[in-house]
Parts: C-alpha cells; sequence; structure tokens
C-alpha cells in the first residue's frame, strides 16, 4: 500500500505540472498533503512534516546555494569561465571537450558535495556552448554524469563512506574498485547517451547568464582564474585527506557516547600516547580542527568567494557596490529554484514520514537473491520513494549488512552496489532534477529524457559492473 501511495503521489505532480501548468514548488507542495492524507497522516502532522523537511533542506544546502551562485556569477561577469574555456579548447582540442569535461567533473566532483560542484561549473557549461556553438545538454551530461558517480560511488563523500564502514569495508580499496565502474558509467551514460540530444535546442535563464563577448585584453590571468575555481576544491580536497588519513570524525551522538565533548576532543584523543608531548599534540590538533572547518563546503564556497571577491572583482577596477550588486543579482535568480529544492525536501520528508522505508524493510527479508543485485534494488526502490540518493544508501547498508555478513560478499562491493542503486530514478522529490532543470532551461519531459535517463543508466552501467567484478574478487 505505501508503495501505491507513492505511485499515486508521483502521478498527481506529473498532472499538476505537465497538464495544469503549475509551478513546481506549488505542485510539490499540494501533493505532499495528498500523500500524507492518503497515508493516514493528521493534517497537523502532515504539516509538521512538510516545514521539517523544507527546514532540514535549506539548512543544509541554503549557504551552498548562495556561495555557489555567487562564485559562479564572479567567474562568469569577469571573464574567468571564459579564460579557463578558451585554455581547455586550446589544450584538449574541440574534438575532445566532451572527455574534458567529463574529467574536470570527476576531480571537481571528488572533493565537493554534488550541489556544490554543480553550481561552480555549470557556469562553464554555459560560457563552453556559448563560445563554441555546441549544444549546451550535450556538453552537461558528461560532466554531470562524473559529477554523480563521484557523490554516490566514491569515498570521501559522506554517504559511500559511512556505509563503508557500515559494511566494514576498507574505504581505500572501496575508491580504487570505484573508479573501475565509473569508466564505463560516465562513458556510456554521460558521453555516449548525449549524442541523441546535439539537437535538442535549450537555453539558461536569463537570469543565470548573460552572453557576453571579451576582448582578449579584458579577459584575467589563467593562474588567478583557476584559483578562483579550484579553491573550494583545494580546501575541501584537504578535508577529504584528512578523513582517509585519520578516519572521518564521529558523528556528534557518536562523540558523546565515546565521552568526548566535540571533534577536537577526537582529534585530541586521537593523538593521544603517540609519543608527541602534549605541546605538540594540541598543535596538531588545533591545525585539523580548522582544516577540517576551511573544508566544510559551505566554508569552502565561502572562502571562494571572497578570494573572488578581492581577485576578480576588486583588482580589477570594479568597485564593492558593483561586485554586491552582482552577486544580490545572482542570489535573486535562484531564489525560485531554492523554493522549488525545499518543497521537494518537504515532498520526501512526508514520504519518510507516512513509512514507507518501514515497509520496504519489512519485505526486504522475502527477498532470495544476489546480494549484490538485492542491495542495488532495494536503494533504487529507496531513490524512488524519498528521492535523496543519501538517504537511500544510508537506509539500504543497514538492511543488507546481515545478509552481506552471512553470505561472504566482499564489502566493497556492497557499497559500490548499494550507490549504483542509490543514483537511480531521478524524478521530482530529487533537487538534483531541479536543479538541472532549472538552471538548463528544459521542460520536465526533456528534464526525463535527459537528467533521469542519465542518472539511471550510470546506475544499470554501475551495477552490471560490479556483478562481473564479483567474479573475480
Amino acid at each position: 500500500m505505501p508503495l501505491l501511495i507513492v505511485g499515486i503521489g508521483i502521478l498527481i505532480l506529473l498532472l499538476l505540472i505537465s497538464k495544469f501548468k503549475l509551478n513546481a514548488f506549488f505542485a510539490l507542495l499540494i501533493t505532499s498533503f495528498v500523500v500524507g492524507l492518503l497515508s493516514s497522516m493528521n493534517l497537523m502532522d502532515i504539516l509538521d512534516s512538510i516545514l521539517k523537511g523544507i527546514g532540514d533542506t535549506m539548512g543544509k544546502i541554503v549557504l551552498i546555494l548562495a556561495f555557489g551562485a555567487m562564485l559562479g556569477k564572479i567567474l562568469e561577469e569577469s571573464g574567468a569561465a571564459q579564460t579557463i574555456t578558451l585554455r581547455m579548447i586550446e589544450f584538449m582540442g574541440l574534438k575532445n571537450i566532451q572527455y574534458a569535461l567529463l574529467i574536470t567533473g570527476f576531480m571537481v566532483g571528488l572533493p565537493m558535495m554534488y550541489n556544490a560542484s554543480f553550481l561552480v561549473l555549470v557556469p562553464l557549461i554555459f560560457t563552453f556552448a556559448t563560445t563554441t556553438k555546441m549544444p549546451t545538454i550535450w556538453l552537461a551530461l558528461p560532466l554531470c554524469s562524473a559529477l554523480s558517480v563521484a557523490h554516490c560511488f566514491l569515498p570521501p563523500h559522506p554517504a559511500p563512506t559511512y556505509v563503508a564502514f557500515i559494511y566494514q569495508a576498507d574505504v581505500n580499496k572501496v575508491l580504487l574498485y570505484g573508479l573501475i565502474p565509473m569508466v564505463p558509467a560516465c562513458l556510456i551514460g554521460g558521453v555516449w547517451y548525449s549524442r541523441f540530444f546535439k539537437k535538442m535546442d535549450v537555453m539558461p535563464p536569463k537570469e543565470l547568464f548573460h552572453e557576453r563577448h571579451f576582448e582578449k585584453s579584458e579577459l584575467p590571468g589563467l593562474g588567478i582564474s583557476i584559483l578562483c575555481a579550484v579553491t573550494p576544491i583545494i580546501l575541501m580536497l584537504i578535508g577529504a585527506v584528512i578523513d582517509l588519513s585519520f578516519g572521518p570524525p564521529p558523528a556528534k551522538t557518536e562523540l558523546t557516547k565515546l565521552g568526548i565533548e566535540n571533534i577536537t576532543g577526537f582529534y585530541h584523543q586521537l593523538f593521544a600516547g603517540k609519543g608527541f608531548s602534549e605541546q605538540s599534540n594540541s598543535l596538531i590538533t588545533y591545525f585539523l580542527t580548522i582544516l577540517k572547518f576551511l573544508s566544510d563546503a559551505n566554508i569552502a564556497l565561502f572562502v571562494a568567494v571572497i578570494v573572488a571577491i578581492l581577485t576578480l572583482g576588486l583588482r580589477n577596477g570594479k568597485t564593492m557596490d558593483d561586485v554586491m550588486n552582482s552577486s544580490a543579482k545572482s542570489i535573486g535568480a535562484i531564489s525560485m529554484i531554492m523554493l522549488i529544492i525545499a518543497a521537494g525536501g518537504a515532498f520526501s520528508q512526508v514520504l519518510k514520514d507516512s513509512h514507507v522505508i518501514e515497509y520496504i524493510r519489512s519485505i526486504s527479508d522475502s527477498l532470495q537473491m544476489n546480494p549484490l543485485l538485492m542491495a542495488f534494488l532495494i536503494a533504487s526502490v529507496f531513490r524512488l520513494a524519498v528521492g535523496s540518493a543519501t538517504v537511500a544508501t544510508l537506509t539500504t547498508a543497514p538492511i543488507m549488512l546481515p545478509i552481506a555478513q552471512q553470505t561472504g560478499t566482499s564489502p566493497e562491493l556492497m557499497v559500490l552496489a548499494t550507490g549504483a542503486g542509490s543514483v537511480m530514478w531521478s524524478h521530482f522529490n530529487d533537487s538534483g532534477f531541479w536543479m538541472f532543470k532549472e538552471y538548463f532551461g528544459l521542460s520536465v519531459k526533456q528534464t526525463f529524457q535527459t537528467w533521469t535517463v542519465m542518472e539511471s543508466t550510470v546506475g544499470v552501467v554501475g551495477i552490471i559492473t560490479v556483478l562481473i567484478m564479483s567474479v573475480f574478487i
């Protein structure tokens, strides 16, 4: 019954948006109430779920969205994005531009959260499209496929890193093994599939990108342009290296169980008794804590915006008023996107509170199949139901752990199979779906044809590759 309610909710959402042309923000809120009522939830409970979903979603990504939009706008208006674009074209050649974008997506997406890396790189897609006259979606799919695979398959991203510990897998092996399915998944789901959209004529919203032709003398230098673009990447990569070297800090509840008050205390305890003096131990702890703070996506993007303001703004002769006005416009341009993403969070929360997860867990015990395939299917159902790839991954792992241990299945491959399932079926309750739709100016139908099919292709190719790998591992 819960899965039927989810199906009815998705059908209502489709009708409201496609048939009645209702804005996705309103359609998601209405559908959230309908699904709650069909699930026999109290009206006030539905309202609480919606408010919680909005608060939780925006609390996690609002600063990332805002700083990412500001950074993207500064890169665009200063000509820095165009400088990087032209040099990439010169280095790789136009015929290899998709592979250049795929590699860029992997390098950027490995340390950065999907939303942050998408917002940093999307201005480059717009610039490539206008500069080279190449189709926007043909350029976007290889990049986004790499970002998705990095987010769902590979440490140091939170979900694969966390479930690696649940499955008792070696994080370094997960990263190493994950590179194997990533290659065919991105080549097929990104590069090959994009060939079907070379004639799709779409334009980014004018509020988000304005084509501007710079004289060569107006363009900033390559070094400063790359510095502003990769500052958040470098900072977040430092945090990833710390986690891989010393292990990620436990969650606040786990710290409390261990009798530790904060992450600083965790690092202090980590190095205690390793031959360091108390003073040296304190200095190492303090240093690592600062680096972890700077590596947070919100802080890393904030620092990048400050660097961009100082180097691409003020040093290029712009006044602070000019830079601030431009930044304000960038926030205004994504305001509706923020509301749509928030409403998607509300929809996800209602689905969670209507006990869909408990229902799936109850029927999973009766399934008899390959544990890798089972993990893939369960994660894909959660992804369909709740929208979040991270939630799908984190929820599937505890269900599959006893089965994986009983059958002796490789824990590293279990992480990858779960990640492959979590990337499937992206639709209305996934923020990535709405970001792709709104930023590239697509209709709902076009978003399903491009984004949803690309994501699902990546997932299917991923699980097929993992099943082949299981023969040898």
